[in-house]
């Protein structure tokens, strides 16, 4: 007998497994949501799971959370400079996408145009979670990842509108093709405004709300996603784009506990991608995928080699990217957890082939992240497009704002163009009641003293007042004599960018602030009392 009890026994074994299974994909290079799908399939021996609507349900809330988590770790200085070139791919490179393997559909599956085009349009977008997974621990150069990942984050939308609109004309084939052209605007329009909006609105509450317990903040965030996605809808507008814009806005502010929001958003995330993966697993039979194995593997490998080479190729067309910079993007179009939560639109829609759709969607995205996920980093390595080694902090410190006392401590990674570079602590000029509580160097963690130097590549943790927060900033961040202007004339493909994690590096750098009393003697650090290292 199924019990209560024993669901949620269930679901335990179910996170224990997936999060282990993190483990072997990392030792293998194997993509996680490979083995997630894996394990749901195996369990779909033992449970019977066939209902589309709690997957879609689930779904949906999942990539909520993994594209608000995406949009936090998006740096907006790394997005900016290529933000062209992921929206064309994010619209062109979709509708060119969801137009080739259509027609291939239409002719391996023997479809109409109707229901050709459907299958192309649910698997003509990227996936954030596959993407920012496959991404996340790799050393790509940072222009390609960024590219690749504003494009996962953006190109929802034009998925979601096509296979929605496709779904309407098969069921009214009198709709108005104009009335469908202009939802598209508005949704995308919509979308982009409740975005801003939602992400101005979250910023200035998480800050001004001062809660008793630093646990809600976390919760607080991740409310004002779910809402952002849930108001955007209601108004008709695409609430995935609104959830990523308000991720990226909100990602760069000034936070109160920002770094137990980014923790806790990211724990989320994994639960909710290890749940939405296994869940999905379990709603697939493997009987079914061998009677289409081929039809399968031709779609998918016309996919993986004709239709996204050619859609990101011509929506890049004019784009200052080389030809082994598309390769690469070509090849990172990873399909994952999107295009099997729309294939569940026609199951629930009653559409005839909907069954046949959420198969082939299924082992498009199977082999899709099998085959390209596996073989990103060795394709980079080849076409040599891998930068430096992702920089990983030695050492964490929990960035707190301590408690109502209207201090916090913040994290500042000291640049080669930093003017502090070489100066002593008790140089630097700081503002009465500012101090460094730690200086991480390498594997070190130095504590600090008057005569402290300031090393290039160093990371800061400083006690300081909140509203002494952007002038103690705009010391740190300084350039040296030239570097700003030299920073201003990188060209837009230079993927040598600077990286300063928690701070945006657009704000105030005019030294405002130096005149004022600086730390002198012994004892500027007292090792980080606030935190743990």
């Amino acid at each position: 007998m199924f019990t209560t009890d024993n669901a949620i026994l269930l679901i335990a074994i179910l996170l224990l497994v997936g999060v282990m299974t993190t483990k072997f994909s990392a030792r293998f290079g194997l993509p996680s949501l490979v083995l997630f799908f894996v394990v749901g399939m195996v369990i779909n021996r033992f449970i019977y799971f066939d209902n589309a609507a709690i997957t879609q349900m689930f779904g949906v809330l999942a990539l909520i959370v993994i594209l608000f988590e995406g949009g936090l770790q998006t740096k907006w200085s790394n997005m900016r400079k290529v933000l062209v070139p992921s929206l064309s791919l994010a619209t062109f490179g979709v509708f060119l996408t969801t137009i080739i393997i259509g027609a291939f559909a239409i002719l391996i599956l023997d479809l109409s145009l109707i229901e050709g085009m459907l299958l192309g349009a649910i698997v003509g977008s990227t996936d954030a979670a596959a993407v920012f997974a496959a991404l996340g621990t790799r050393n790509i150069k940072q222009k390609l990842s960024s590219t690749l990942e504003a494009e996962s984050g953006t190109n929802d939308p034009m998925a979601v509108f096509l296979t929605v609109s496709l779904i309407q004309v098969y069921q009214s084939p009198d709709s108005n093709l104009w009335f469908l052209l202009i939802n598209l605007f508005w949704q995308m329009g919509v979308g982009l405004l409740m975005g801003l909006v939602i992400a101005k609105a979250a910023v200035w509450c998480i800050n001004k709300i001062n809660l008793d317990s630093s646990g809600l903040y976390p919760v607080l965030s991740i409310a004002f996603a779910i809402f952002a996605y849930s108001a955007t809808a209601l108004l008709n507008g695409s609430g995935l784009l609104a959830v990523y814009v308000m991720g990226v806005i909100v990602g760069n502010s000034d936070l109160t506990y920002r770094h137990s929001i980014f923790r806790f958003n990211e724990g989320f995330a994994w639960m909710m991608q290890i749940s939405m993966f296994i869940l999905m697993g379990l709603l697939v039979f493997p009987r079914e995928l061998i009677s289409i194995a081929w039809q399968g593997l031709a779609l998918s490998a016309l996919l993986m080699f004709v239709a996204r080479p050619i859609g990101v190729f011509l929506s890049m067309i004019f784009m200052k990217f080389s030809f082994k910079e598309k390769i690469l993007i070509s090849w990172c179009g990873l399909r994952g957890a999107v295009p099997i939560v729309l294939a569940t639109y026609p199951l629930l829609a009653g559409i005839e082939n909907g069954h046949l759709y959420f198969n082939m969607v299924f082992f498009i995205v199977l082999t899709s992240a099998l085959i390209q996920g596996w073989t990103i980093t060795p394709l980079a390595n080849w076409l040599g497009l891998t930068g430096d080694k992702k920089p990983a902090t030695p050492h964490s410190l929990e960035l707190v704002s301590i408690g109502k006392t209207n201090t916090e401590i913040i994290e500042i990674h000291v640049e080669e163009e930093a003017a502090i570079v070489g100066m002593e602590i008790r140089e630097l000029h700081l503002p009465q009641d500012t101090l460094i509580t730690a200086v991480i160097r390498g594997e070190k963690v130095i504590t600090p003293r008057g005569t402290t130097a300031i090393g290039a590549g160093d990371i800061l943790y400083v006690l300081v007042s909140k509203h002494q927060t952007e002038r103690v900033k705009s010391i740190f961040l300084e350039m040296k004599p030239g570097e700003e202007e030299n920073e201003k004339e990188k060209p837009e493909g230079d993927s040598d960018w600077p990286d300063t994690s928690y701070v945006n590096p657009s704000e105030g750098s005019d030294g405002e602030g130096r005149e004022e009393a600086g730390l002198d003697g012994e004892g500027v650090g007292h090792g980080g009392r606030n935190g743990r290292a």
